[in-house]
């Protein structure tokens, strides 16, 4: 019934006029299970709420688990119709102008890896079986999310890039599935090894650049820190003639979180108030940074925002102060 209610609504709700999707000002909606909450009442409500602080593109990530022997299995998207949790918030999105990237992620947990990065294999009949069900993975979310406007084949899977061959007839699978543009999304220390760009629309990183060593840097720093990297990405730019976007961007709550942005940590008492400056500092040097670099340098999803509560989790996007460094960067524009 409400999923007929929603169809209804939007089938007769004047369209609002779309934002420049060339530009993207982006927020990851994370979860806190396996992914229902994107097909939930409340994710509507979370896309009201950043389109107030300038967002115009979101990206979920449905997950598929990794066994030992390189097998993917995602039971949430057993059967044959797409399930809800990914076709409503494509609805939501799009009946608010906004645009949305489908980003499938490899949960490793509970498999022989620490994280994604470090998934690879000795067998070469696990590494077959790996890259079969992966893209067999891949083809039903594609499926599910063929009215979507951006898709990623992967993200931090770097350790398996050399293996091109596979790579291209994953990217082959899902371009009959979806018309949506495609990226990868590769970490920040191997996006200039990844052999196949040229087989899709972007370039995605994950950004998480460690910018400095010194235990508070300034704004100034900061800034000054951003310009090799920028250098960096603008002649890979210039080498495949990809735009880049920065898939993940963002700032544990951590007095590391300019030499780790990435490193997950917990924060107590005076240190807190120290750590939450620096986030709030590092977060908006990196908006400043890009913003100028639009015409290349598409922008960037933050990492991350969530269907309701986001207790306990040190990436949270939703404070007060972060909202407001947002808002200064993005809702003017």
């Amino acid at each position: 019934m409400l999923a007929c209610l929603l169809s209804l609504l939007l089938a007769h709700a004047p369209a609002p006029a779309p934002t420049d999707p060339q530009r993207v000002h982006g927020m990851t909606i994370s979860c806190q299970t396996w992914g229902w909450e994107w097909g939930s009442d409340g994710f509507g409500g979370e896309l009201d709420a950043l389109a107030k602080l300038g967002v115009n593109w979101v990206a979920i990530h449905p997950y598929a688990r990794i066994g030992a022997d390189g097998s993917i299995e995602s039971r949430a998207l057993e059967g044959e119709e797409a399930p809800g949790w990914i076709t409503r918030p494509i609805a939501e999105a799009h009946a608010r102008g906004m645009s949305i990237l489908v980003i499938p992620h490899v949960a490793y947990w509970g498999s022989p890896w620490s994280w994604r990065g470090a998934i690879q294999f000795d067998k070469p009949q696990d590494r077959e079986r790996f890259f079969r069900t992966y893209g067999d993975f891949l083809e039903k979310v594609a499926h599910a999310a063929h009215e979507a406007d951006g898709f990623s084949i992967g993200n931090e899977l770097d350790r398996l890039i050399e293996f091109d061959g596979d790579w291209r007839a994953i990217i082959a699978r899902v371009r009959q599935q979806t018309h949506a543009k495609l990226t990868y999304a590769s970490n920040w220390s191997d996006y200039q090894r990844v052999p196949f760009w040229d087989a899709l629309d972007a370039i995605g990183v994950e950004a998480y650049f460690p910018l400095c060593d010194k235990p508070d840097p300034c704004a100034e720093e900061l800034a000054a820190a951003w310009l090799p990297r920028l250098a960096e990405l603008r002649a890979l730019h210039e080498r495949t003639g990809k735009p880049v976007v920065f898939t993940e961007i963002g700032y544990t709550l951590s007095l590391d979180a300019a030499k780790q942005p990435w490193a997950d940590a917990r924060v107590r008492g005076p240190e807190r108030d120290k750590a939450r400056a620096l986030q709030e500092r590092c977060l908006a040097a990196a908006l400043a940074a890009i913003e100028p670099e639009h015409e290349w340098l598409r922008g960037a999803f933050l990492w991350k925002w969530f269907v309701g509560s986001g207790r306990g989790e040190s990436f949270h996007m939703d404070t007060p102060r972060l909202r407001e460094v947002i808002a200064q960067a993005w809702a003017k524009r």
